[in-house]
């Protein structure tokens, strides 16, 4: 056994002994780990404004307990993510963690959600397979194939015929290319190059070069969430908005929160995703109102949306466990929720617990001087391709 271990379950043990000294505790410890620094710290910034809207929304005391709401800033580290939730568990006695900005950091807090029997809420990772690392894990966020499958059909039946993919070369966008690859090509079309580029320091030129030799009709794009100002700039300096070559992708490339920093050249772009803030429905509508309000103005996005609907889970699991707050009452009450969010119609897959959301085709356009992502198709109830093709 190596002495991290030997930290772990110190860390852990002294959680799991203190806990029937807390059985009557009036608290409930949400422990939030998300960027808060770096370049995707606009993740952290919508993820814990999403949870302390809710909060704010629903009052600070369910089923007879107190939600109390840590944020930790991850630093985009994996090592920092695992220490955070060990201390979180162990020292601030979290019932729940949440977040988790990146995949390799759901990854590096898996083993600790395991081990402490305490649910991990992913808001944010989207590589399909981060919820068979732990039984712990739960997903309000989304899956990548879930969205890039949906693309790749709706361009089969729009005359887009070859395609070039440029994916960020880490979990994500391994998925993004593989379940839009795979689904455009059994539908007959043709993947005329797979293009990855790296995730820490991104320089688009080079590669978007090689998309304009190739000259696709289209050109399908995965990247985080924060990073899609950066292609959008080099798409245009490169000419590409003007070669004819359309811009296709999963909606963080034109992430709402960002569309205004990335400005006309994001106009025409066509996306699938779960959340827009145009979205249009009376949820939405409210949700929007008042999130603008508590944040100076500031647009929700689809990371926004699913702190949100994190929270939300966790009231709805401790109504159903009348205040139970130990891991597997609650995990078990998390499997098969459903409710009404603000992106639509949502629920918990008891079997995967990934969650079950509807996919929308977009087109960003502008309305009144601003830019949206503005819905024109839904495919309801999309489950993750990746484990519906498992089971």
């Amino acid at each position: 056994m190596d002495s991290r271990h030997l930290t772990l379950s110190a860390v852990l043990g002294g959680a799991l002994l203190a806990a029937p000294a807390l059985a009557d505790d009036t608290a409930v410890t949400v422990g939030m780990i998300v960027p808060m620094t770096g370049p995707v710290a606009s993740t952290g910034k919508q993820e814990r404004a999403g949870a302390e809207l809710y909060i704010q929304q629903h009052g600070d005391t369910v089923a007879g307990k107190k939600i109390v709401l840590s944020i930790k800033d991850d630093t985009g580290a994996a090592d920092v993510t695992k220490r955070l939730a060990e201390e979180l568990i162990g020292n601030d006695h979290a019932s729940v963690l949440m977040g988790f900005g990146l995949t390799p950091l759901a990854l590096a807090a898996a083993p600790v959600a395991t081990e402490a029997k305490v649910p991990e809420i992913v808001t944010a990772a989207a590589t399909a397979m981060i919820t068979e690392k732990s039984p712990y894990i739960v997903r309000t966020s989304f899956t990548l194939p879930q969205a890039a499958a949906p693309m790749a059909d709706w361009a089969l039946k729009n005359g887009i015929k070859k395609v070039v993919t440029i994916v960020t070369d880490y979990g994500p966008g391994a998925d993004a290319e593989k379940w839009f690859g795979d689904t455009f090509e059994k539908g007959g079309g043709t993947i005329a190059e797979k293009i990855r580029v790296p995730l820490k320091n991104p320089d688009f030129a080079p590669f978007l070069q090689r998309v304009k030799d190739d000259a696709p009709d289209a050109v399908f794009v995965f990247v985080p969430s924060g990073f899609g100002a950066i292609f959008m700039k080099e798409f245009t300096e490169r000419g590409l908005d003007k070669s004819g070559i359309k811009l296709i992708g999963t909606g963080d490339v034109t992430d709402d929160d960002l569309l205004a920093d990335i400005g006309d050249s994001a106009l025409g772009a066509v996306t699938t995703h779960h959340y827009s803030v145009a979205h249009d429905s009376p949820e939405n509508k409210a949700f929007v109102e008042a999130f603008e309000k508590a944040n100076n103005g500031m647009r929700p996005n689809f990371m926004a949306v699913a702190a949100y609907d994190g929270m939300g889970l966790v009231y709805q699991a401790l109504e159903k466990t009348k205040g139970d707050a130990s891991g597997d009452a609650l995990l078990a009450a998390m499997k098969g929720a459903s409710w009404m969010s603000p992106r639509g119609p949502i629920s918990i897959d008891p079997d995967t617990r990934d969650i079950v959301q509807n996919e929308y085709v977009r087109k960003v356009e502008k309305r009144d001087g601003a830019l949206y992502n503005v819905e024109f198709e839904t495919i309801p109830n999309v489950k993750d391709p990746y484990k519906a093709a498992k089971h």
